[in-house]
């Protein structure tokens, strides 16, 4: 599994949720969401019903913060690869953009419900550029 991180700006006039995405080089993805659990600690979880990007605002996607997860990887994603992700939105529209995977030494997540157990290795992240939708 690895995450794809990156900035999504909203530059409409109404408030528009992130509510999936999906990558051509991953079986699924999720939408996680960084937590602290009652014992202190820092944890991810899936984001249920989405992130939501404020009117003119911006939505940051970030290593120990809000992040894409794609999971059952096709194959090695390695530094240099590209990897194309659709994301949908509360509105029904999509935006698709291609990532470049760059190098990252995460893999110390741990996870809360469902989602994987720490430990998958996180070797590289697809990383996007800011991105504007007028919505």
């Amino acid at each position: 599994m690895t995450g794809a991180f990156g900035t999504i700006a909203n530059n409409g006039s109404a408030d528009i949720t992130l509510v999936s995405a999906t990558a051509a080089a991953a079986g699924r993805t999720e939408l996680h969401e960084t937590i602290t659990t009652a014992g202190g600690q820092q944890a991810m979880r899936a984001k249920e019903g989405g992130f939501t990007i404020p009117a003119g605002g911006t939505l940051t996607l970030a290593p120990g913060a809000s992040h894409i997860m794609l999971m059952d990887v096709s194959a090695p994603l390695r530094a240099g690869d590209d990897v194309t992700l659709t994301l949908t939105f509360s509105d029904h529209s999509t935006v698709g953009f291609t990532a470049r995977v760059k190098d990252f030494s995460g893999a110390n997540e741990t996870y809360t419900g469902s989602s994987p157990s720490a430990g998958g290795g996180m070797g590289a992240t697809a990383s996007a550029s800011s991105m504007g939708m007028d919505h």
